[in-house]
């Protein structure tokens, strides 16, 4: 971190000064569905993947061989090192352009910010998006700023992907494994920081995962076998999104809970009550069309988690049994945490309603 962050640290306290940080400030996902199913349906062939299906971003076919993907996604401060605060957003919204399969080209910066604010404090914030947009090889190529009393940050990312080889999140098959490619906790953690609850290991864990970009584990997705369907987790947590890839795909999603990994100190933070609000507009979204396979037992705090809301969260994929392991061999080998951490199967009915999610 330079000196001109460190001063910048000493005086201001980012997540003092916003009610909810990260992708925790996100609209509920149920308010945002009941918006998105109003509005009118693409018509131009060339739109391959839309609104519609609640995808990570949107693809647009250019030729024959190409398609744009594109992306929007900004926050308020989770951290308070303003530098650090640029890098996750930075990581956050490039990800979306992995999960589709594709390669960041271009983005352009997206900024509210107090009118009389300290510059410092907005050039390291600056700083540390262009630094991870350097080493995804994406460049900056301008942005728009606005006067608010809360500071946002993020990007506008433009990528390119073969229309051919576009990861959606309706894609999964009866019988995929499910791999996870980052552990979760970084909304409870964040939340225990601006409630003065944390440990610096716990946040430091916490940054780790949200300042290491997608990009290693997308060329890996790339060009592997089998992989069928691909989301990144983030504001909606685990839940919301393995609801939308389930939903999306018309199948039931298991999801073995012990095998979900948890950054050191989400469990604690829970604990300690740093529960998000986003976490809990994610289990009203998402806790309706999920079961508990008979006779589970579920800890709470476990529970509570698989809800919460990620910032710069992992990959969720789908991919045949049969090359499940290999792909997980794959990403590991390149130090990419890896779980499997469930299946896919036909729809599972419970207590008179179809479960897209069953917990085991």
């Amino acid at each position: 971190m330079s000196k001109v962050s460190e001063l910048a640290t000493s005086h201001v306290r980012l997540t003092q000064q916003t009610k909810a940080g990260g992708c925790a400030s996100k609209l509920a996902p149920g308010k945002l569905a009941k918006v998105l199913s109003r509005l009118p349906s693409q018509t131009d062939p060339n739109v391959l993947v839309g609104f519609s299906t609640s995808d990570d971003a949107g693809v647009y076919r250019i030729g024959p061989d190409s398609a744009l993907v594109q992306t929007i996604d900004f926050f308020t401060p989770m951290v308070d090192d303003p530098f650090i605060y640029g890098q996750i957003a930075a990581t956050n919204a490039l990800s979306d352009v992995y999960a589709m399969g594709g390669r960041p080209l271009t983005a352009l910066s997206v900024l509210c910010f107090p009118a009389d604010g300290d510059l410092d404090v907005l050039e390291q914030v600056m700083r540390g998006g262009m630094s991870k947009m350097n080493e995804a090889g994406c460049i900056v190529l301008g942005g728009h700023s606005v006067r608010d009393t809360e500071m946002k940050f993020g990007y506008a990312v433009t990528g390119l992907v073969d229309p051919a080889c576009v990861y959606t999140n309706a894609g999964a098959r009866s019988g995929d494994a499910l791999l996870l490619t980052k552990a979760l906790g970084t909304g409870v953690i964040t939340t225990a920081l601006k409630q003065g609850k944390s440990q610096p290991k716990w946040v430091d864990a916490a940054v780790r995962s949200m300042t290491t970009l997608n990009k290693t584990a997308g060329e890996i997705l790339a060009g592997a076998e089998g992989v069928h369907a691909v989301t990144d987790v983030t504001g909606f947590g685990l839940m919301g999104h393995a609801r939308e890839m389930a939903i999306g795909s018309g199948l039931t999603f298991q999801i073995d809970t012990a095998a979900v990994p948890f950054i050191e100190g989400a469990l604690e933070a829970v604990a300690v009550g740093a529960i998000p609000a986003g976490l809990l507009a994610n289990r009203e979204y998402a806790e309706c069309i999920s079961s508990d396979a008979q006779g589970t037992l579920i800890a709470e705090d476990i529970r509570t988690l698989l809800y919460d809301p990620q910032t710069a969260g992992g990959l969720l994929v789908a991919v045949a049994a049969e090359d499940a392991e290999n792909l997980s061999e794959a990403l590991r080998e390149c130090g990419i945490l890896t779980s499997k951490i469930g299946r896919v199967v036909q729809p599972v009915a419970s207590n008179d309603k179809v479960s897209a999610i069953v917990l085991r």
